[in-house]
Order: structure tokens, then sequence, then C-alpha cells
């Protein structure tokens, strides 16, 4: 039987998230059906969110169709749901029909959405591998953005999902040292299984000169620290979302002659210098490869029954040191 009704993930207020279950709209004829098997918690965007840091200029994401809408409470958010396409409407190829599909949607146990707003999920990839496309794209947009070159001292601030995924990719570089900054020892642990060369805590960063620096960390306070690790005309790749957090940076002393460079990197453009050769298909194809090729699986610390979605923020939350990517699971039937 065709389900009619779909449990969705509503933001309701800061710290205040519900699942409510309603109506399915009627599949039209360019339409699929499609049932979530799981999907992913952003521990970093998604806690703007959840902790109501988002700012509120802005569309929630103007970029992805499911998440235009002007950023005020309630709201549906997330962008990683992977799921199987169970009906098509009458001018949909049938082909789809049961296939392995991702798509960056809010979490939702059923949607309905065409084909061009799905990506068929490349053989030999689990679904929980495939919910961490989005971060992988994203560490694939950082190292584009930052170019590391070959014998280059590198550094990446933070290492949640984002960072470790970035750090995993830079390691596959001839570089000369490629350091890790993180507060949290599970962090370090999986950075140094990626590859880093070194793993510090924040209060461990010395004297250290670097010709590529990367802060995603979410914390404005290691941009701070990010720009003073940066040599004489050394990069510094800005990929954190800070939302309505805001810091004081030191810029009235060594960096006023310094050339360093501060580059804003995002993942739903293509940077103007790669957008004559480079589409987000092409990247996206990119970030496949990867996932295929990384023990992306590791990533994976916690599970929880989309019915206990509010456990699993809470812990996101509350203790980052115990996570890394949370995914939310979805009944079969």
């Amino acid at each position: 039987m065709t389900p009619t009704i779909s449990a969705k993930l509503y933001f309701l207020a800061p710290y205040h998230i519900a699942i409510q279950e309603e109506p399915l709209p009627a599949l039209q004829p360019d339409q699929v059906l499609v049932q979530t098997i799981v999907s992913a918690i952003s521990p970093g965007t998604e806690m703007l969110f959840y902790r109501g840091q988002a700012p509120t200029d802005l569309s929630i994401d103007a970029t992805m169709p499911t998440l235009a809408g002007q950023i005020a409470y309630p709201l549906q958010y997330g962008y990683a749901c992977v799921g199987r396409v169970i009906n098509c409407g009458a001018t949909v190829d049938t082909a789809w029909r049961e296939r392995l599909v991702f798509a960056f949607q809010p979490h939702a146990s059923y949607f309905v959405t065409t084909p061009a707003e799905l990506l068929l999920i490349p053989s030999g990839i689990e679904p929980e591998q495939a919910a961490l496309l989005p971060n992988m794209e994203t560490a694939v947009n950082f190292v584009m953005d930052g170019q590391p070159m070959i014998g280059e001292r590198v550094v990446v601030f933070g290492q949640g999902v984002v960072g470790l995924l970035t750090t995993a990719l830079l390691a596959r570089f001839p570089l000369a040292e490629l350091f890790t900054v993180e507060a949290h020892p599970l962090r370090r642990e999986q950075a140094r299984a990626f590859g880093a060369t070194q793993t510090l805590a924040p209060h461990q960063l010395g004297q250290l000169e670097a010709d590529l620096i990367y802060e995603v960390s979410g914390n404005p306070a290691a941009l701070d620290q990010a720009i003073a690790a940066a040599g004489f005309g050394g990069r510094v790749v800005i990929g954190s979302w800070y939302g309505q957090k805001s810091t004081t940076l030191n810029l009235g002393g060594a960096f006023h002659r310094s050339r360093i460079k501060l580059i804003s990197s995002q993942v739903s453009s293509i940077a103007p210098e790669w957008a004559g050769r480079w589409d987000k298909r092409r990247r996206l194809d990119v970030a496949w490869s990867m996932l295929a090729q990384l023990a992306t699986q590791r990533l994976i610390t916690q599970r929880f029954a989309f019915s206990a979605a509010a456990q699993a923020y809470a812990l996101v939350d509350q203790h980052p040191e115990q996570t890394l990517q949370v995914l939310l699971t979805y009944p079969a039937g």
C-alpha cells in the first residue's frame, strides 16, 4: 500500500524539535515518492538552527529548492537523506523504482520530489556512506579553494566530520607536514588514523607557521589562531559558518605586513577560477569517488531511530567529545 503520511522533523524553537505527521501531497506525473532509509545530522550548520544561532536575514539555503524559505521558526532543516524510490508518477521512467537515491532534503520518513532533485547512489557505496556526501563535497571544495602544493605545511583547525574528511583528502597530497588542531581526544585520534602528521590540542599550538591553514572548527576564536599560524603570504581558508557568533580579530600587528590571504569557502557555489571547467556535477563525482576510497564508516559514532531524534540532537549539542557523525535511521515498513 502506498503511504499517505510522512513524519517530518521540525525545529520549533531553539533547542526544541518535534516530529510531526503530515499528509503526503498527491504524486504528480513527473514526481517520485522516496522512502528514507537514513539521514545525517549536520553537527555544524544544523546545530546553528538547533541552538538559534543562525542569522535571520538570510534564506535557509537559496541554492536548494527544499530549503529556500526564510530563517524563522518553525522550520525544517537537513540536507542528507538517503532512501529508496517506491513509487513513480505516470511520466517518470519506471527504472527509477527501487533505486537507492540521495537527496538534499530535510529529515522526513517519506518525501515527494522530481528525479532531477535526486542523485543515484553509485554501486558499492552503502546508504550510510552516501549520507556523508554533503560533508565530502564540502571537503573537496575546501581542498580546491586552498590549492595545496607539494612540500607545503598545512594546518586544519577543527576535526569534526568535515574537518576530518578535509584532513583525509589533504593526507593524499605530497605535503611536507599536515597538522590538525582539535580539543577532543576522540577526534585527534581519528585525525591520526586519516594521516595527519601531528595532532595538537589548541593549547599545544605554540609558534607553528604554515603555508596553508583551514579554519573549519565553527569556533570564531579559532580564526585568530589560524591567522597567527600563517606565514608570510600564507592562505587561510575559512570554511566555518559562524552564524550569529562573532569575534574580535587581531589584525593590527604582524597581519598588516604579512600579505596573508583570507579565503571564504562555501560549497553552494564553484569558485570563479574553477567555474570554466568545473560544475557541481563534476565536483559531486569526485566526492562520490572519495567516499568509496576512504574509510568513512569509521566516522559514524551513533545511530538513533528517527523517533528518538530529540535525544540525538541533545547528544550532538551537549557532548561533542563523544560524537562524530550521528545518523537517524527509519523503519523499513
